[in-house]
């Protein structure tokens, strides 16, 4: 289930990616017309989520508290849960997963913000940019629901935090030193595999490095709250490097720092360890 939401996930952002253009001229909608549009679809998936809380709400706190009485029972062999809960904010495994949670949103975010503006410096037109930008999202597809699944049939994730990390860092290496258009294609594909990987395993460490659902619940609380909003400046903070540098050399070099550091909290996280 991870894997086919994450899928979802990246199909409709690919297609917004590549037809946001088309959409903005080829119809003399403009980018406000545009916009406009993703914003009415927006408010549609709200009304279709409102009966989604309200049924389901009472079933995941009955769940949830099932599934921690268990594990108790099964730990202590007693019929009533007598075991203080640890704050998981004090797991050093829990910040490994928020770091990594956070590093790799932020590199995609990044993505997603500049890549357009990248490839149509090198010479690309913004209609292409705007392709190559669903070509990456459309990369992450298969990548992300095929780790989703090797990674619950692993103990420790190791490999697939290095493949992941690789292809990002070889890809940012590429963009940086070869401009070519047929090998852009191929970096861009990389930069999807390797972000499918690292998205796929930020969601998947909720369930593996925690022994219920009420833990899941509270890492995966702690991860992207505390993640998403590192990732927040991340876009921000590259388009200020490019403006004080006036190129995007200092940017991707940056963002190869920031996939290394990525990869190392998840070599961290993917231990074969619980919180």
């Amino acid at each position: 289930m991870t894997g086919l939401y994450s899928v979802s996930m990246s199909i409709f952002a690919a297609l917004a990616s590549g037809i946001s253009i088309p959409l903005a001229v080829n119809s003399g909608l403009g980018w406000a017309g545009a916009l406009k549009i993703w914003a009415v679809l927006s408010f549609i998936s709200i009304i279709i989520w409102i009966p989604q809380l309200r049924k389901n709400s009472k079933m995941a706190v009955d769940n949830m508290a099932a599934d921690t009485l268990e594990e108790v029972n099964k730990t202590n062999n007693i019929d009533e849960p007598t075991m203080k809960e640890v704050s998981i904010w004090k797991s050093s495994l829990a910040w490994q997963v928020t770091i990594y949670m956070g590093l790799q949103s932020m590199i995609f975010y990044c993505i997603v913000t500049w890549l357009p503006s990248i490839l149509i410096q090198q010479g690309m037109t913004s209609s292409q940019a705007g392709w190559m930008l669903s070509i990456m999202q459309l990369a992450l597809i298969p990548t992300i629901f095929f780790c989703s699944i090797l990674a619950g049939h692993t103990s420790s994730q190791h490999s697939l935090v290095m493949v992941g990390s690789l292809c990002i860092i070889i890809g940012f290496l590429g963009l940086l030193l070869v401009h070519s258009f047929k090998s852009t294609i191929l970096w861009i594909i990389l930069l999807g595999i390797g972000g499918g990987f690292t998205f796929s395993l930020s969601m998947m460490f909720f369930n593996l490095r925690t022994n219920n659902a009420n833990e899941a619940a509270r890492l995966s609380g702690m991860a992207q709250s505390i993640g998403y909003l590192l990732a927040a400046f991340g876009p921000m903070f590259f388009g200020y490097l490019h403006d004080a540098t006036n190129n995007w050399t200092m940017p991707l070099i940056t963002l190869i720092g920031v996939s290394s550091v990525c990869l190392l909290s998840g070599l961290g996280a993917s231990r074969n360890l619980s919180v």
